[in-house]
């Protein structure tokens, strides 16, 4: 049996220019979803946006960066695995066409995970594969979704 969830996000965006003859608008917008904070957003400095807000490009990979941790840390405690630090440094490939459309090529994920047991370190490795089996987002992408995990003890 699938079960559906719906998640709801509502945009607002206001022209500021003075003058409506230019054909420039802000990409500066604001995201609400109800009951959280009302996050800033622009285009990325690239594309002529404010490059001190988040992009819809920083927040895909950053959704993909969360998901495989959140379905990382589910499935080494499905395994007995006692995790204790884990950090990812991303990275995400975007080709731009000569037409102006664009679309992600891949994601890198280069999660770095501290375990307890040394005995358990090629299931640690092991599980980045299952995690991202189990990822949302990652099963939502048309893209692959590329890991090069590495794990110590402590």
């Amino acid at each position: 049996m699938t079960f559906k969830h719906i998640f709801k996000a509502e945009a607002k965006w206001t022209s500021n220019q003075e003058d409506s003859t230019k054909r420039f608008y802000s990409k500066s917008h604001q995201i609400l979803i109800e009951g959280k904070p009302i996050l800033n957003v622009s285009a990325a400095k690239a594309f002529k946006g404010d490059p001190e807000l988040y992009n819809p490009e920083d927040l895909l990979l950053s959704s993909l960066v969360s998901c495989h941790m959140m379905s990382y840390l589910y499935v080494c405690s499905q395994n007995g695995i006692e995790v204790l630090e884990y950090s990812d440094n991303a990275e995400a490939t975007l080709e731009v066409s000569p037409d102006g459309s664009g679309r992600f090529i891949e994601v890198k994920l280069n999660p770095k995970v501290t375990i307890a047991n040394p005995d358990k370190i090629q299931l640690a490795l092991d599980l980045h594969q299952k995690a991202n089996q189990l990822c949302f987002i990652a099963n939502s992408c048309n893209f692959p979704v590329l890991h090069n995990a590495t794990c110590e003890v402590k």
